[in-house]
C-alpha cells in the first residue's frame, strides 16, 4: 500500500463469465455447500469430488509436419466436480523448436478464456518440421488419455513431465499438508470443466523445484516438494505487505526442475511453463510413504497450455523461455545507479534517481514540483486508478477525456464500475478497449507539457487494487476523498515496534557492536496452515464465487481487488483476466513512454507481473516488504526467482519498507544491495528516516559498495545486453553456473553476478564473519575482488568462514574471467561511464580467461550502434578484439592480470615495450598491473614474458 492517483492514474478489472476449480476429497465435503449459483436463478449440485469424474479418451488423431492433433472424448458419465464437464476437447501438440514443444488441450467450441495473442505476443507457428531432430518427445496413451514427455537423448530415463495414473502416488490419502483438508488427495484423472481444470504430473521424490511464483517462500529459493509439508503457489494477483507462502503481487506459472543422476553425477534441466491466466492453485506435495512427488495444477478456469523447455542447463532453460514469452527490455545505462525515494542531502554518496511516492504530491504544489524535478532523473508514481469527478467543477482531464472515448471497466449491466483507492473512489481503465491506448498515451504526454516532466514510470496497486469488497455500489459519498483505513505512521495508527527515540536516538536503534537488535524479527505464518474458505461457511454461494476456493490470502476474490464481475469491452469478466492487469498496463505504459520520450529507452518499474511482462518493466522484488533480517535474506530468492521469470531487472526496497530499520540491518542491506540490479532506498511514510547519510557507519558502507556497483557497470551492462538479446540471466544461483554440485541446489544466501562474480552477504545481525560455499569443489581458483587474493577454501564443497565486519560485504571473482571496468568511479553514472575503462583479468591455473563486453551509448532506443569486445588470455598474452561501429571515447586506462606466476621481464602493448614505470608485479597476489592506454576502437594486445 503505498500510492495515490496523480494526474493520469490508471487501473483495469476483468471477470470471466466461467471459472474452474478442483474438487474436494471426502473430508473437505463438510467445509463447502452443496449447491453453488453459477448463472442466474440457476442452482446447480456439484460433486466436490474428482474420485468418480471418468477422463478423457482420445480419437482421431491426426500427424502433422509439426506435431499432431486429436479429440478428447469424455469418458464416461461427467462428475460434475466444480463446474459442468466439457464433453468434447482438442489437444494440439507442436514442436516449435528442438528445445521447445507446446501441448495444448482446450474445449472444441473454443468457449474457455485463452491468452490473446495481443497480451502476451508469442513467435509464430513453425515452419520447419522438429518432430525428428527435438529433444523432446511426446508419448500418450489413448484410454484412459494421458501424456508424458522424454528427453530423445535420454529415452530410458524418467520422463520429465508424467500424467498417467500408474506413474503418481497411490489414492486416496489423508490430507498431505495435515492443516489443509484440500490436499487430500482422491484421484489423478485429467478434469476439464467450465469452472474447474484439473491435471497431475509425477515428479521424482524430494524434486528440485525453482519458480512459481510470484511468492516470499519459508523455503527459500528452492520451493518445497514434501514429504515435510509441501507447496500451495495460488496464482491470483493481491495487493499485499508480503505475507509468507501466501500469493502475492504477481503470477507466473513456470517452474525450472533441475535433476541429477546419481550414477553418472550429471545434472540436466528442464522448464515447464502453462500459459493460463485463470486464477488456480498449484500444488507440489509428497504423500506419507511415497516414492514419488507431484505437481497438480488446480485452475479454476482457462485451458491447459503447456510449453515444455529441454534446457538441459538452467541458464538455458531461462533463455529459451525468453524465446517464446520475449526477451527483457532495454535498460538505461543510469538505471543502474542508486536511487532514493527521499530527499538526499550533502553526505558524498552517489545519488542518480530521485523518486517521489504520493505523499510528495500532498507536500509540493504543482509550481514547487516543476522546479524540484529539474535538478535530476525523476520517477513520479503512478496508480492503476482513475479519480472519479465529484462535481460538474470538478474538471479531471484523464478521467472526462475517459469517459469521452469509454475506456473505463463497467458493472456487467454497463454503468461505470466504481472502486476505491488513494484518492477517493475511483475508476479503472480497460486495456481491452481499442482506444485506451491512445487516451492512456495522451494523458501521459499533457501530464508532462503541464510540468510533471519524467525519466521513467513507477507503477503501483496494479493488481489491480481496490479497498472495496467488490463493487463500492451505487449509494457512496463521491465527496468522501478518504481511504477506510490509516496507513502506518499517521496520527492513531503509530509504527510501535520497540523503537525508543529517547534511548535510540532519533536516527533508529543500534545494534552494531554486539548489542541485540531491538525488534524481534518474525517469518510470518504459512498459508499453508489456514485457508480462506470464502462463501464456503455460508448457506449459498455468489454468482461471483467460484465453486473451488482458491487459497486466496483474502478470501473471496474481490476483496481488495476488483469485483469478478468487473466487464470488460469484450465482454470478458475480471475473473478470467485478473492476473493480466498489471501486464496490459506495463505494455501500454511501456508504449505511452516510448510515445512522451521517442529515442529514449522507456524506464518502468511495476508491482504486478505476469509472464512478459519483462519485455515491458523492471519490477521491485517483495514489493511492500519489512524492515527485517528475515526479508534481507528473503530479497536474494525473490532476485532470483525473477531471473527465471525474464524480469531480471529487480531489487528490493533496500533497508525495508514497512517498520523501522536501524542501523546494523541497513549498513548489511545497502551493501547487499549494492549487487543487484535495481538498487533503491525507500520506506514507508512515517518510518524513522533510512537515507545511507543518517548514520555514519552505513554512510561509509555504502559508499564503499556504491563505488564497486560504479566501476562493474560495463559488468553489469553487458550482462543486461545478454539478456535484451538472448535472455540470459544476469544474476544466478550458484548451481546455474555448476550443476553438478548436488551442495548447491538449495543455496540462496549467496548468488552469483553474471559466471564470474560470488556475493556472500551478511544476513543476520551481530556478526562478525560470514560463512560460505566456493563452487567448483576445489577445482577453481577465487580471489577477493578487494585485494586479489586467493582465498583458502574449505575442500570438498564445504563452507568456509570470512571475516565480515561491520561495512564489508565479501565479493569474489572466479579465475578465468576478463572484466571490463570503470578506472574511476564518480558521483553519477554519467560522470562515471564519462571516465577511462580498466580491465581485470583473473587467469586459470593453467593462465586461461575470458570475457566480453557491450558498449553502446546507453539510452537509445531502440538500440542503435554498438561495439562488442571479446577479451581472452593465454600463454601470457591478452587479446581484446572488438566488433561493430559504435566509436568508444574512452581509452582502456589500465589492465590487472592475476594468476602470472614470477615477475615478468618485460611487458609490451600492441608490440611496444612498457617502461618499468609503466607496470607493476606484486608476487604476494601473482598480480601484474600495467598501464596500456590503449583504443578500444582498435584491437589490443598485452603480452608479458
Amino acid at each position: 500500500m503505498r500510492s495515490f492517483s496523480v494526474a493520469l492514474l490508471g487501473g483495469l478489472l476483468f471477470q470471466a463469465g466461467k471459472s474452474s476449480a478442483r474438487a474436494p476429497s471426502g473430508s473437505q465435503l463438510q467445509l463447502v455447500p452443496e449447491s453453488f449459483i453459477v448463472t442466474d436463478d440457476v442452482p446447480t449440485t456439484k460433486s466436490l469430488n474428482v474420485s468418480s469424474c471418468p477422463g478423457y479418451t482420445l480419437n482421431g488423431l491426426k500427424e502433422t509436419k509439426t506435431g499432431l492433433t486429436a479429440h478428447l472424448s469424455l469418458a464416461g458419465p461427467g462428475c460434475n466436480a466444480f463446474g459442468s464437464d466439457i464433453t468434447n476437447l482438442t489437444i494440439q501438440v507442436t514442436y516449435e523448436t528442438k528445445t521447445r514443444l507446446h501441448v495444448n488441450i482446450f474445449d472444441t467450441d473454443d468457449k474457455q478464456f485463452t491468452v490473446p495473442q495481443t497480451v502476451v505476443e508469442r513467435p509464430a507457428p513453425p515452419t520447419a518440421s522438429f518432430t525428428k531432430s527435438s529433444d523432446l518427445v511426446f508419448n500418450y496413451e489413448p484410454s484412459p488419455f494421458a501424456f508424458w514427455i522424454t528427453r530423445r537423448s535420454q529415452p530410458k530415463a524418467a520422463p520429465l513431465f508424467d500424467t498417467r495414473i500408474v506413474s503418481l502416488p497411490k489414492t486416496p490419502t489423508a490430507p498431505v499438508i495435515t492443516t489443509d483438508n484440500s490436499t487430500a488427495l482422491d484421484g489423478f484423472p485429467l478434469v476439464f470443466e467450465d469452472q474447474y481444470v484439473q491435471l497431475t504430473s509425477a515428479l521424482p521424490a524430494n524434486a528440485n523445484i525453482y519458480g512459481l511464483g510470484e511468492v516470499v517462500a519459508s523455503s527459500g529459493f528452492r520451493r518445497n516438494v514434501g514429504p515435510n509439508g509441501g507447496t500451495i503457489q495460488t496464482m491470483w494477483a493481491r495487493d499485499i505487505a508480503d505475507p509468507v507462502d501466501e500469493n502475492i503481487y504477481g503470477s507466473h506459472p513456470i517452474y525450472l526442475e533441475h535433476r541429477l543422476d546419481e550414477a553418472t553425477g550429471k545434472s540436466q534441466s528442464h522448464g515447464v511453463f502453462l500459459l493460463s491466466a485463470a486464477g488456480g492453485d498449484i500444488l507440489l506435495l509428497t504423500p506419507p510413504a511415497s516414492n514419488v512427488s507431484l505437481v497438480e495444477y488446480r485452475m479454476i478456469g482457462g485451458v491447459l497450455d503447456f510449453y515444455f523447455f529441454s534446457g538441459p542447463s538452467p541458464n538455458s532453460v531461462i533463455e529459451q523461455y525468453g524465446e517464446l514469452v520475449g526477451f527483457p527490455t532495454w535498460q538505461p545505462a543510469w538505471g543502474f545507479g542508486f536511487h532514493l525515494c527521499r530527499c538526499m542531502k550533502e553526505a558524498n554518496i552517489p545519488l542518480e534517481v530521485m523518486w517521489n511516492d504520493i505523499d510528495l504530491y500532498h507536500a509540493l504544489p504543482c509550481v514547487d514540483m516543476r522546479a524540484f524535478i529539474k535538478e535530476l532523473v525523476h520517477i513520479p508514481i503512478v496508480d492503476a486508478a482513475i479519480p472519479k469527478q465529484i462535481n460538474s467543477t470538478d474538471i479531471y482531464d484523464p478521467y472526462t477525456k475517459g469517459v469521452e472515448e469509454g475506456v473505463f471497466v463497467t458493472n456487467p449491466d454497463g454503468t461505470e464500475y466504481v472502486g476505491q483507492v488513494w484518492p477517493g473512489y475511483t475508476v479503472f481503465p480497460d486495456w481491452f478497449k481499442n482506444t485506451t491506448q491512445q487516451w492512456w498515451t495522451d494523458a501521459f504526454r499533457n501530464w508532462s507539457k503541464a510540468g510533471i516532466e519524467f525519466s521513467g514510470i513507477w507503477l503501483d496497486m496494479n493488481e489491480a487494487s481496490s479497498f472495496c469488497d467488490g463493487s463500492c455500489g451505487s449509494g457512496i459519498d463521491i465527496s468522501n476523498t478518504s481511504v477506510p483505513f490509516l496507513l502506518p505512521g499517521e496520527p492513531g495508527n503509530p509504527i510501535l515496534e520497540c523503537y525508543n527515540a529517547t534511548i535510540f536516538g532519533p536516527s533508529g536503534n543500534i545494534t552494531v557492536n554486539g548489542t541485540l537488535t531491538c525488534r524481534l524479527d518474525s517469518t510470518g505464518t504459512s498459508a499453508l496452515q489456514r485457508r480462506g474458505l470464502g462463501a464456503a461457511d455460508e448457506t449459498g454461494i455468489d454468482l461471483n464465487e467460484p465453486p473451488y476456493t482458491i487459497h486466496n490470502g483474502f478470501g473471496r476474490l474481490s476483496v481488495h481487488a476488483l469485483a469478478t464481475n468487473a466487464t470488460h469491452s469484450n465482454g470478458v469478466y475480471e475473473l478470467d483476466v485478473h492476473n493480466l492487469w498489471g501486464l496490459m498496463e506495463e505494455k501500454a505504459t511501456h508504449l505511452a513512454v516510448q510515445d512522451v520520450l521517442p529515442g529514449k529507452r522507456p524506464f518502468l518499474i511495476s508491482r504486478s507481473t505476469f509472464a512478459s511482462s519483462g519485455k515491458w518493466t523492471g519490477h521491485w522484488v517483495l514489493g511492500d516488504n519489512f524492515s527485517l533480517w528475515s526479508y534481507l535474506h528473503y530479497s536474494i530468492a525473490g532476485i532470483l526467482q525473477f531471473q527465471l521469470f525474464q524480469i531480471p531487472f529487480v531489487g528490493a526496497d533496500t533497508c525495508g519498507f514497512n517498520g523501522n530499520s536501524d542501523e546494523e540491518l541497513c549498513n548489511r542491506w545497502m551493501q547487499l544491495a549494492a549487487f543487484t540490479p535495481f538498487y533503491r532506498n525507500h520506506n514507508i511514510k512515517g518510518s524513522i528516516p533510512q537515507e545511507p547519510y543518517r548514520w555514519d557507519s552505513v554512510a561509509n558502507a555504502s559508499r564503499t559498495a556504491i563505488a564497486t556497483r560504479y566501476s562493474m557497470l560495463p559488468y553489469w551492462y553487458s550482462l543486461f545486453a545478454n539478456a535484451s538479446m538472448a535472455g540470459t540471466p544476469p544474476v544466478r544461483a550458484l548451481f546455474f553456473e555448476f550443476p553438478d554440485e548436488a551442495e548447491l541446489f538449495g543455496v540462496d544466501t549467496q548468488f552469483l553476478i553474471g559466471r564470474d562474480i560470488l556475493v556472500t552477504p551478511v544476513l543476520q545481525p551481530n556478526v562478525s564473519t560470514v560463512d560460505g560455499i566456493f563452487p567448483g569443489r576445489g577445482k577453481v581458483t577465487w580471489r577477493d575482488w578487494y585485494t586479489h587474493e586467493v582465498v583458502n577454501a574449505t575442500s570438498g564443497g564445504a563452507l568456509t568462514t570470512l571475516s565480515a565486519p561491520l561495512g564489508h560485504i565479501n565479493v569474489h571473482v572466479r579465475d578465468g574471467s576478463a572484466i571490463l571496468l570503470h578506472a574511476k568511479p564518480g558521483y553519477t553514472v554519467e560522470e562515471t561511464r564519462a571516465g577511462a575503462y580498466s580491465l581485470l583479468v583473473s587467469q586459470s591455473p593453467a593462465g586461461n580467461a575470458f570475457g566480453s563486453a557491450y558498449i553502446d551509448d546507453g539510452i537509445s532506443f531502440p538500440p542503435g550502434a554498438s561495439r562488442r569486445l571479446s577479451i581472452t588470455a593465454a600463454k601470457s598474452q591478452l587479446r581484446i578484439a572488438g566488433k561493430g561501429t559504435f566509436k568508444v571515447e574512452q581509452n582502456l586506462e589500465s589492465v590487472t592480470v592475476l594468476g602470472v606466476v614470477g615477475k615478468p621481464k618485460s611487458v609490451s602493448v600492441n608490440g611496444k615495450s612498457l617502461s618499468e614505470k609503466q607496470w607493476l608485479y606484486k608476487a604476494a597476489t601473482q598480480e601484474l598491473t600495467a598501464t596500456v592506454d590503449a583504443d578500444l576502437n582498435k584491437d589490443v594486445v598485452v603480452t608479458w614474458s
